[in-house]
C-alpha cells in the first residue's frame, strides 16, 4: 500500500488525546520498571520481560535522558510521581556523574555508582547540558544551571576545533586528546560527526532559552552554521554523517532517522535564537531535507527505513522504533513550516504505524516494529541507547505541535 493511500480517518489535530495517553503509557513504565531502589538512580539494562539487569552498568546518556524526559514532563503534567522522578535522576546525576576534579560528566559507571569510562566524550556534554536546563525550568535549582553554564564553557574551551572549525568527538577524563573517539561500536572513528553537532545545536537551543548571554547566543549560532556550511550536503539534502579534521566526508551511509530529526532540531534551533536573516538561510535546507527524506525512506505501510548503504547500493528495511518517532515530528513541524498536506499525512502514518507495529503489549516501545527479525534487536527495553528520549519528546512534541496548528 502506497503512502498516499494510507486511510488516516482521524485528522491529527484530534490525536491530541492519544498523544497524551501514551506519554502517560510511557512515563508510568519507566516510573514502575526503571528505578533502581537499591543503588539509587535507574536501572542501566530493563530487559524485553520488564525484569531488571541490577548488575548493568549506567550511562550518561541513559541518566542524562532520564532527566530531561521527566523534568520536561513535570512541567507539561504536574504530578508528584514525575518530579520526584526527575529529582532522583538530577541528584544520581550530581553525586555519581558529574568529575569534581576535572569537570564535566563521566562516560559510565559500574551498578555501584563507581566511575568505569571517565572519557569526556562531547555528545554526552551536551545531553547534560540540555537535561540539567530542563530541569532549571521545573525546579528553579539554582546549582542546575550552574552546572549546564560549566558544561556549556567546557564544551567551548575543549570540544570546539579552532583550528578546523566544528567540534570534536571525545577527550580523556583530563579533557586531553584520545585515539579512540567513537560513540559506539556502530561509529566510524572519526574526530568529527554529525551526530555530536546535532546535540550541541539541542543543547544550545535550550540554554539560550534560560541565558540569552552573547557567548551563548554565538555558540548557539555558530553550531547552525556548522550544520549550514560543512553537514548538510546541499546537492542532495542528505547529511555528512563522519567527518575529518579538514570536514573531508567518510560517511558510509545515509541515515534517514538522523536526517529528518535534524530537520525539525534546526528549525527548532533557528526559532530559538529568532534572528530572521539566520531563519532565511537555513529554512530552504530544513524543508529540503524533509522532502527528501519523505520520497527517499517511506516504506509501503507508511514507516520510514533506517538508511541506505553506499557500498552495496542498498536500502537498511529496519523499522527502528526512533527513527519513527523522529520521523512523525519531523514531517509534522515541516507541515506546519509550510503547510503542504503531504507532510501531515506522512506524521499520520507514521503515528499508525507506531502504533500497530512499535508499542509492546507490557508497556514501552520494542526497538524493531512487530514486521522486523527480533533476534536483530537489542534484548531490552531499556539499556544505554534506549531511554524515554523519543519517544517522550515525540509524544510532548506532537501535542505542542498540533494544539497550534
Amino acid at each position: 500500500m502506497s503512502l498516499e493511500a494510507l486511510d488516516i480517518r482521524t485528522p491529527l489535530s484530534e490525536l491530541n488525546s492519544e498523544f497524551h495517553a501514551e506519554l502517560l503509557r510511557i512515563a508510568d513504565w519507566w516510573l514502575t520498571y526503571a528505578q533502581d531502589h537499591e543503588r539509587g538512580g535507574f536501572y542501566g539494562e530493563v530487559g524485553i520481560d520488564n525484569a531488571p539487569n541490577a548488575s548493568a552498568d549506567k550511562g550518561v546518556v541513559l541518566n542524562t535522558r532520564v532527566l530531561w524526559f521527566f523534568s520536561e514532563l513535570a512541567l507539561a503534567v504536574p504530578q508528584a510521581a514525575y518530579r520526584e522522578a526527575a529529582d532522583r535522576a538530577y541528584q544520581y546525576l550530581l553525586d555519581y556523574f558529574l568529575d569534581p576534579e576535572h569537570g564535566g560528566v563521566y562516560w559510565l559507571l559500574d551498578c555501584e555508582g563507581h566511575p568505569k569510562d571517565t572519557k569526556k566524550q562531547i555528545y554526552a556534554q551536551a545531553f547534560a547540558i540540555y537535561a540539567l536546563v530542563s530541569y532549571h525550568q521545573l525546579s528553579g535549582d539554582a546549582r542546575a544551571l550552574q552546572e549546564a553554564q560549566k558544561a556549556f564553557s567546557l564544551l567551548e574551551q575543549y570540544g570546539r576545533d579552532r583550528a578546523k572549525g566544528g567540534y570534536l568527538e571525545a577527550f580523556t577524563r583530563c579533557w586531553e586528546s584520545m585515539d579512540d573517539v567513537r560513540l559506539s561500536d556502530k561509529d566510524l572513528n572519526c574526530p568529527k560527526s554529525m551526530n555530536t553537532h546535532l546535540h550541541v545545536l539541542e543543547a544550545y537551543s535550550t540554554l539560550y532559552k534560560v541565558d540569552a548571554s552573547t557567548e551563548v547566543a554565538d555558540a548557539l549560532r555558530y553550531a547552525i552554521d556548522c550544520f549550514d556550511r560543512q553537514i548538510i550536503n546541499k546537492d542532495n539534502f542528505h547529511l555528512r554523517m563522519f567527518m575529518d579534521y579538514d570536514w573531508r566526508d567518510h560517511s558510509p551511509s545515509y541515515t534517514y532517522g538522523h536526517d529528518i530529526e535534524t530537520s525539525w532540531l534546526l528549525a527548532k534551533a533557528v526559532e530559538s535564537l529568532n534572528e530572521p536573516g539566520v531563519t532565511q538561510r537555513l529554512m530552504p535546507s530544513i524543508l529540503g531535507i524533509a522532502d527528501v527524506c519523505l520520497r527517499e525512506a517511506m516504506g509501503e505501510h507508511g514507516e520510514m527505513y533506517d538508511g541506505y548503504e553506499f557500498h552495496d547500493q542498498s536500502v537498511n528495511r529496519d523499522r527502528v522504533w526512533w527513527v519513527q518517532a523522529e520521523a512523525m515530528v519531523g514531517f509534522y513541524k515541516a507541515y506546519c513550516l509550510c503547510g503542504e498536506e503531504r507532510y501531515a499525512q506522512a506524521a499520520a502514518g507514521l503515528w499508525q504505524f507506531i502504533k500497530d507495529y512499535h508499542l509492546a503489549d507490557n508497556g514501552e516501545w520494542l526497538w524493531l516494529s512487530k514486521l522486523d527479525d527480533q533476534s536483530n534487536a537489542p534484548a531490552y527495553k531499556l539499556g544505554p541507547w534506549k531511554g524515554p528520549y523519543h519517544n517522550g519528546r515525540a509524544m510532548l512534541e506532537m501535542q505542542k505541535l498540533v494544539s497550534t496548528h
